[in-house]
This record gives structure tokens, sequence and C-alpha cells, in this order.
């Protein structure tokens, strides 16, 4: 199954098979020979790619993740074939409308918008302290501001609705 990584602005389809014990890696279509070892149970691995190793560690959810290499921490967003085609299709049949949940749990630090608010797709709707970040969240798509469900200082659980969002009338 692919898997489609977005490291900020940089997007990278990945397809990884395991056949006979060996790893079978694409990236962006393309053969890619790594290896790996867990070296532990906490989420640091051993990677070995083009005659050198690395160790990495990686922290998250099956939605989000960050990986720590040599210092330097590299935050994906992950998302599987089946997740991305709902994603577009719910996108299109929305025009911009839908609800925006929370992806983990976490505090909303600070809405950024008020209901009635017209807003464009990336627009900042809040921030959202998970993990030790703070993470804006943007809109998916243009549209106005109906509910918002989250205020200011208050936690929310993985799957809790943030704001929904209504389409621009055309």
């Amino acid at each position: 199954m692919k898997t489609f990584v977005q490291i900020g602005e940089t997007a990278h389809e990945v397809e990884v098979k395991e056949r006979l014990g060996e790893l079978q890696v694409t990236l962006d279509g393309d053969p890619c020979e790594v290896q790996y070892h867990e070296a532990d149970t906490h989420g640091q691995i051993i990677l070995m790619h083009g005659g050198k190793s690395y160790a990495m560690s990686i922290e998250g959810t099956p939605h989000e993740i960050a990986i720590t290499v040599a210092g330097y921490r590299y935050d994906c967003e992950l998302e599987d074939e089946r997740e991305r085609a709902a994603n577009l299709a719910a996108k299109a049949a929305n025009k911009g409308g839908g609800l925006l949940k929370a992806v983990m749990p976490g505090v909303v630090v600070e809405l950024l918008v008020k209901e009635g608010e017209e807003v464009t797709e990336g627009q900042p709707l809040l921030i959202l302290e998970a993990m030790k970040m703070q993470n804006e969240i943007p809109a998916s798509g243009d549209g106005i501001v109906k509910t918002i469900h989250a205020t200011a200082g208050t936690a929310v659980a993985a799957g809790d609705k943030l704001i929904a969002l209504t389409a621009k009338e055309g």
C-alpha cells in the first residue's frame, strides 16, 4: 500500500512491501534500497541507505510523526491511499465546507477566526499544542466559519470537533 508523506512543503509517495523477509521500497516511483533494524522498543531505529547508517528516533501517531536524525527534527504528515481518496472526495463534495476534527489529543492555544468569518484554503484557523509543539491547523478549503466547537485553553481528544465550515455561495 502506498503512503503519502508530507514534510513541510515537500510531498513524497512511499510504497513499502516485504518479500521473503526483505523490504522493497519505492520513493516517488523509484526503487530505494534501504534496510533497518530496531535499536530498542521506544522508536529508535538504525536505517541503512547508500552505504551509510542513520540513527533515527520516530514518535507520533499513525497520521503525524516526528523523525529526529542527527539532532534535526522532521515533522511528517502521513496518509494512506484510502485516506487520501476519502479526503479528496470529501473536500470535493464539501467545496470548502466540512467539519475540522482534532487528529491528536492536545490543548487549543488560540482561535484565529470567528464564526461567520470567510476563510481560504490553507489559512490557519487555530493553534493546537500537541506533543510539546504548537501546530497551526489550516482550513481544508475556502469557506465560512459556521460553528466553533473548541475554546482557547481547553484540552481536546483525537476526533473531537474543532470547527465547522460551510461552502461559500457560488
